[in-house]
């Protein structure tokens, strides 16, 4: 892959990595630097990519590891103004409520239901970006979707 096909790759996954980081980090700031960081890891180990077309899946894995890297040396310690500011954006009606229900579930929940629902990725490729079984990707979506029921108020066509 040469550099212009990896930035038109990375514009097409610009969303998707964008909305795979919010349901790790909920926080702006933390996915803008867990994307560069992912993209400057992406650029400098682009000659491991085996297969072109595999880009996204790949990216999307080292994103979610940077992610947890960043979460982890946070540590969940957030300081009290920054959390009144996302308390303040989460109150705020910018949300659906489906969207806040989302944010709510446990991350490894937020995450599945993130690619599988927003971005479109099959139960196969989110098994592989997570490297998880495909029953296992099914069943916890299937539990995602049971808790958004639950938080919703079983509204009808909220949910498929």
């Amino acid at each position: 892959m040469k550099k212009q096909e990896f930035m038109d790759a990375v514009r097409d996954a610009e969303t998707t990595m964008y909305h795979v980081a919010m349901s790790i980090l909920k926080n702006d700031a933390d996915c803008a630097d867990a994307v560069q960081e992912a993209l400057m890891i992406a650029f400098e180990k682009l000659h491991t990519l085996k297969v072109d077309a595999y880009f996204k899946t790949w990216i999307i894995r080292i994103l979610i590891r940077e992610c947890y890297r960043i979460q982890k040396k946070r540590k969940n310690l957030v300081p009290y103004e920054e959390y009144m500011q996302d308390r303040k954006l989460w109150e705020e009606d910018r949300y659906t409520d489906l969207y806040l229900a989302i944010m709510e579930l446990p991350q490894e929940l937020r995450v599945l239901v993130t690619l599988y629902y927003l971005d479109g990725f099959s139960v196969r490729e989110v098994s592989d970006i997570l490297q998880m079984k495909e029953g296992t990707v099914k069943s916890r979506l299937s539990r995602a979707r049971e808790q958004l029921r639950v938080q919703l108020g079983d509204r009808e066509g909220v949910l498929c």
